[in-house]
């Protein structure tokens, strides 16, 4: 007998979302693989912050599914969510505890036991190279560092989906190509599956798999270099925008 097929990390079904009478999603369906990186790219306003408030259960999902490694996000939350760590936009750490103890205190509330959360908490910020500055107080961190200790928080409870939406708003370039590698590298060698959310062009790689949205809806997904049919990604990323927004304006 053939064994079963394990559910992809993330499903996302019909899912659609409004704000009173404005639709922000509309009908968005997608899977993401295990151990893979996808990049949702969306310009300001697309949803991506809605799509992963709903997957996160700020919001409570109007229509759809949304699935985590086959645990039902409404139905099953408790389950669902510790199969899943967030990165959010604004930043959400302590800036008067130190990196070690925004950590600490994470692992506290996800019930990991007191000399367990220490040695992830001290595996976590080896890995984002910033041991040496684990009793520090976060505010004398960088924004680029800041950003690492946020990452290292988010995988303490050894989720198996990361989600980061728009994680280097606000970093110079040479912190954003390094939080982009730290991430890569976690797909890579600790089999995490990632869905970061961008507007920039530029860190989307070619042999990524993209989801693109734009304006609530999802206008290609696949491979990089399929969507991109040989043009560069900003290129075909600008062409599927502008034929969405002309073909709205002629319904």
């Amino acid at each position: 007998m053939s064994k079963p097929v394990e559910a992809a990390a993330l499903t996302v079904d019909g899912l659609s979302h409004r704000y009173g009478a404005r639709m922000v999603l509309g009908d968005v369906s997608f899977a993401v693989k295990h151990g893979t990186f996808v990049a949702l790219l969306g310009l300001n306003g697309a949803g991506k912050s809605t799509l992963f408030s709903l997957v996160t259960r700020l919001f409570g999902v109007q229509a759809g599914r949304i699935g985590i490694f086959g645990c039902d996000v409404e139905r099953e939350p408790g389950a669902a969510l510790r199969l899943l760590g967030v990165v959010f936009q604004e930043r959400t750490l302590d800036l008067d505890l130190s990196a070690l103890q925004n950590l600490r205190y994470h692992a506290a509330l996800h019930g990991v036991a007191p000399r367990e959360a220490r040695l992830r908490a001290h595996e976590a910020l080896h890995r984002a190279e910033l041991f040496q500055r684990a009793d520090e107080k976060v505010l004398n961190l960088s924004n680029g560092q800041m950003r690492r200790v946020e990452i290292a928080r988010a995988l303490l409870h050894r989720p198996r989906l990361l989600i980061l939406d728009e994680p280097t708003v606000g970093l110079d370039m040479k912190a954003r190509a390094e939080i982009l590698q730290y991430v890569r590298m976690l797909v890579r060698q600790e089999g995490v599956a990632v869905v970061w959310a961008t507007h920039l062009v530029d860190e989307v790689a070619d042999d990524d798999d993209l989801i693109v949205l734009h304006r609530g809806r999802i206008l290609a997904q696949g491979r990089v270099s399929d969507i991109a049919a040989g043009a560069d990604i900003g290129a075909a990323f600008l062409r599927l925008t502008q034929q969405a927004d002309l073909a709205n304006e002629a319904a």
